[in-house]
């Protein structure tokens, strides 16, 4: 397996004030522990404020995602971009196949159709040993690395803004 490399990019552009939210699929609660654990971490450090909501399994999130979009457009607090959050682990049907296929191209297609700076972290995997190796801060940091992703898709959304 190749050695995950993070691209560490200098766009340092102001995020005061950035606010995301973070939908998190609760289907294997400890594993979800602990992508969220990572994610809040680095919203944290980046100072960036965040809700959490929760929904069953992975295929609810990019509903969730324009639902909770939605909702705070109406309430005057938009987001400035979201994390998806959680695990499918292959079992014995095509099951697998569709719910990681299906949730990720309505991931694409959320992002894209509003501009929207989103990380995925839905981690799709073989069994659990290598679903823990993802999630675990102190491994690959699956979550973590979301929430990286959608603060660097922010400053790029914010520096691109003021240069139009």
């Amino acid at each position: 397996m190749a050695e995950p490399r993070r691209a560490v990019l200098k766009d340092e552009t102001d995020i005061a004030g950035a606010r995301v939210v973070i939908v998190e699929a609760r289907f294997y609660d400890e594993i979800q522990d602990a992508l969220l654990a990572g994610a809040k971490a680095q919203l944290d450090a980046a100072g960036v404020g965040f809700d959490v909501v929760s929904v069953p399994g992975a295929l609810e999130v990019p509903p969730a995602i324009a639902i909770a979009l939605d909702a705070a457009r109406r309430n005057g607090r938009d987001y400035d971009g979201a994390i998806a959050l959680g695990c499918v682990i292959r079992g014995d049907t095509f099951h697998f196949e569709i719910v990681s296929v299906e949730s990720s191209r309505a991931l694409m297609d959320l992002s894209v159709a509003r501009s929207l700076p989103l990380g995925n972290g839905i981690i799709t995997v073989d069994n659990e040993a290598q679903a823990w190796a993802r999630a675990k801060a102190s491994e690959l940091d699956k979550g973590g690395d979301a929430a990286r992703a959608t603060i660097a898709m922010i400053r790029i959304k914010r520096r691109l803004a003021k240069q139009v």
